[in-house]
């Protein structure tokens, strides 16, 4: 029961406000199913309906967005990830989330004047010059000032918001335990693996919230780009950054949705487009750490057609079982080897089952659209988006991080077309593709995964007397144990023991109402009123117990409403 699960009383007050403002969009039914509207009364609040008319004009997707939008920073980054699963939600629903902009008006900057103080030891203005009160950027969790160190240096400041993470980690809360709840509740969105979502969610609202660690993630991708100097990171200054803020240079540059200050400045389109690309596929595909928020908020362009990456936030983490996993499927596509295809999709299903032969079908259909194509002439943006469409269509879903990938790609395609209509995103991915495919059967990696097998082999082998001999032991001391779980009979065995109580209840009263009716017609004995006392009696009782077995139907029925 909901009541239960958000029993820690200090999250009531933030759960009221997440349940008022979805039923105020017209999601009560979620809100019922899940219990929550028990929860508000028993925490004492009341719901306040208005815009009625209005929000009963907007489509649901609308509705989801105006409500992840008044629930705050951390709702407003839960629909930027939405916005990556495109495998999940429909173009019209995607288009709905990626119209959440992190912005907010700015915390006035007394507040953050004394944040900094708390933070530094000292006053702002002793560390750093022309510190200009007036935030140049303002998003859901810190704000962006200007300044200069005392070496001259154009700095940026980032502060994080004062008094936010409370409120942050109280939602996290939430959410996990709304994610429990949808997987046991609504059956058909568990292959959305929510919890999964949640769990992977809140490590990127917690890397988000130290600023620090933005600052490591911006290092460890410069460093990679260290003998590449037309990519630019911002240097970072350690001395005076921390969790709550962090300082790094500043980068004066032209905003990459500027295509017109661009042409005005001379800087080459074409080169601009292949720099980038090149260097996000480096980081995806290469590195398997990526820049995982490339919109044009974040690149800008600088003069020798250099490319600058701010804001590492947020980032993506390929392991290389999953970059190996990208690159056959994508060579499976182009050498129309549906079976590769298939085993790849259905790794990133997990324990979903699947209708192979089906999917072997729909696949089969899906690649023949590409055969006969040179990988460089293939259109990845309809290859995703036709890939995402078979996905949704056999309720399966990628796994987050590549789910970022995908959503890295989209962007950065389109990126490139603003920049050159001849940009070739696939052809661009070619030379990874293929010095990824070498890389693995060159015969150094095959003597590397040779040796990890054979090692995982001999360990298993040598472990496996010892395991025999524990399951033995357990078997005859009787502590070996098979564990089922039935976590969803207990609804139902809760319904068949108040059905046979209301039966019981029912017998008993029917048959204190005879046994009364028979006792009445008997003479002598105590009376009451010129009655049989023990008939009164009965019939007392059996008035209490009627009255008993309709409130207990009532309070079902709501219970079930």
């Amino acid at each position: 029961m909901l009541w239960e699960l958000f029993s820690t009383a200090r999250d009531l007050g933030r759960l009221q406000d997440i349940a008022s403002t979805f039923i105020r969009y017209g999601f009560g039914e979620a809100v019922r199913r899940l219990g929550m509207v028990r929860a508000l009364e028993r925490a004492g609040k009341v719901l306040h309906w208005t815009r009625a008319a209005e929000v009963a004009r907007l489509a649901p997707p609308e509705r989801v967005r105006h409500a992840l939008q008044d629930l705050g920073p951390t709702f407003i980054k839960l629909g930027q990830l939405l916005a990556t699963r495109v495998d999940l939600f429909g173009p019209e629903w995607i288009e709905e989330f990626e119209k959440l902009q992190d912005r907010a008006p700015p915390v006035p900057f007394d507040e953050v004047r004394a944040q900094i103080l708390q933070d530094l030891g000292v006053a702002p203005e002793d560390v750093f010059v022309n510190f200009d009160p007036a935030s140049i950027a303002a998003g859901s969790i810190a704000q962006v000032h200007r300044a200069r160190l005392a070496d001259g240096a154009n700095i940026a400041i980032k502060v994080r918001r004062p008094n936010i993470r409370p409120i942050v980690e109280a939602d996290l809360r939430l959410l996990a335990r709304l994610a429990q709840l949808i997987e046991s509740e609504f059956p058909a969105l568990a292959r959305f693996r929510p919890t999964e979502i949640v769990r992977q969610f809140t490590l990127t609202m917690h890397r988000e919230m130290d600023l620090a660690a933005e600052c490591r993630s911006a290092e460890r991708v410069a460093g990679r780009f260290r003998e590449q100097p037309e990519i630019v990171i911002p240097k970072v200054y350690w001395d005076w950054t921390g969790e709550r803020m962090n300082v790094q240079a500043y980068v004066d540059g032209i905003p990459s949705r500027e295509l017109a200050e661009v042409d005005r400045t001379g800087l080459d389109r074409r080169v601009l487009a292949h720099r980038g690309a090149q260097a996000v596929l480096k980081m995806v595909l290469e590195d398997g750490f990526f820049h995982a928020d490339p919109h044009p908020g974040n690149v800008f362009y600088l003069p020798e057609n250099r490319i600058a990456f701010i804001d590492f936030g947020m980032v993506g983490r390929l392991t290389e079982r999953r970059r190996d996993q990208l690159v056959d499927l994508l060579n499976g596509l182009v050498e129309r080897d549906s079976e590769s295809v298939i085993d790849v999709l259905s790794d990133w299903a997990g324990s979903v089952q699947i209708d192979r032969e089906k999917l072997g079908i729909d696949v089969d259909s899906f690649i023949g659209q590409y055969h006969g194509l040179p990988l460089e002439q293939l259109k990845l943006g309809a290859m995703l988006v036709d890939m995402t469409v078979l996905l949704r269509d056999h309720e399966l879903a990628l796994p987050p991080d590549l789910a970022l990938v995908l959503k890295v790609a989209a962007t950065l395609e389109r990126t490139g077309h603003e920049l050159d209509p001849r940009f070739d995103m696939v052809g661009e991915a070619a030379p990874f593709l293929r010095a990824a495919i070498l890389a693995r059967h060159a015969p150094a990696m095959i003597a590397k995964r040779a040796w990890r097998a054979i090692a995982t082999s001999l360990d298993i082998l040598a472990n496996l007397p010892l395991d025999l001999r524990h399951l033995l032991r357990a078997a005859r001391s009787g502590r070996l144990q098979v564990n089922i779980d039935m976590s969803r009979l207990d609804h139902f065995g809760d319904q068949l023991n108040g059905a046979a109580n209301r039966l019981t209840v029912g017998v008993v009263t029917a048959a204190l109402i005879i046994g009364s009716s028979i006792v009445m017609t008997v003479q002598g004995g105590p009376t009451l009123f010129g009655l049989p006392l023990f008939g009164l009696l009965g019939f007392l009782g059996a008035a209490v117990g009627g009255l008993w077995l309709l409130f207990s139907i009532w309070r079902s029925s709501r219970r079930e409403r």
